[in-house]
């Protein structure tokens, strides 16, 4: 990840790696219906994110993504959540239009390669 963003932009969470909190949307859970006890599962990876202060939450997973992004939304956080091939995208310049929707102001207008504009 730092080779995609820069070391100086990655905050670690902590704790981290395999010893990390789950976000409580993995296993069918985030389908499941039980809205109310899947963002109160949520609770401690929602604080582990706000303790790091950090604009952008990185997900490598949907589920977590999808999850991550609704306890930003669900308790008013202000960070963003972020799927790590959206970076990778765009930092080759290949992110679409149509696929910044997650995307904070601050790289909503970054200026990509776009295929279909090129011609």
């Amino acid at each position: 990840m730092q080779s995609v963003v820069g070391a100086e932009n990655v905050i670690e969470m902590t704790p981290n790696k395999s010893n990390n909190y789950c976000c409580g949307g993995g296993g069918g859970f985030l389908q499941s219906g039980f809205t109310d006890a899947r963002q109160g599962y949520g609770r401690l990876k929602y604080e582990q994110i706000i303790a790091t202060g950090a604009d952008y939450c990185i997900a490598g997973c949907h589920n977590c993504h999808a999850q991550i992004h609704d306890l930003a939304h669900h308790h008013g956080a202000a960070y963003n959540t972020v799927h790590i091939w959206t970076l990778i995208c765009l930092s080759l310049g290949i992110l679409g239009p149509n696929e910044r929707s997650y995307l904070g102001d601050d790289l909503k207008d970054v200026n990509v390669f776009h295929p279909e504009t090129a011609l």
